[in-house]
């Protein structure tokens, strides 16, 4: 009897122990940044597991938006580590108002800290997001 509840129990606890510190993305705020008449706001979706996603809008009055964010966008971990992004799904370069995932490879193991940098075009800085997650 022993043994087959060690059996029932033992995958449960593997999976609770390899989860501990992560944060839950819903847990994570939302992040914004208004400069030069545009705004850009991050909203972590997935920050464990198999795919690292961030929400990003942009909006604007005043200029078109032509920012290549796969190239132009960076996560840091822990203040050191730099991942460039693997994909942009979302709205192409234009316009007043874009949306859209931008994706990482998974980070393992999970840092303390994440940092989202976005160098727009024609900015001299690149706006910073920052998340705790443990």
């Amino acid at each position: 009897m022993r043994s087959r509840l060690i059996d029932l129990l033992l995958p449960a606890c593997v999976a609770l122990l390899a989860a501990g510190g992560a944060t839950a993305a819903a847990d994570l705020p939302t992040r914004s940044s208004t400069q030069a008449g545009v705004t850009v706001k991050a909203t972590p979706r997935t920050v464990s597991g198999d795919a690292w996603e961030f929400e990003i809008v942009l909006d604007t009055h005043s200029q078109e938006l032509k920012d290549d964010l796969v190239k132009g966008a960076r996560l840091v971990v822990d203040g050191g580590a730099s991942y460039a992004p693997a994909a942009w799904q979302g709205d192409p370069p234009g316009g007043h108002h874009r949306k859209g995932v931008l994706r990482f490879k998974p980070i393992s193991p999970q840092p303390r800290a994440i940092e989202l940098q976005v160098q727009r075009t024609g900015e001299s800085a690149a706006r910073s997001f920052r998340w705790r997650l443990r």
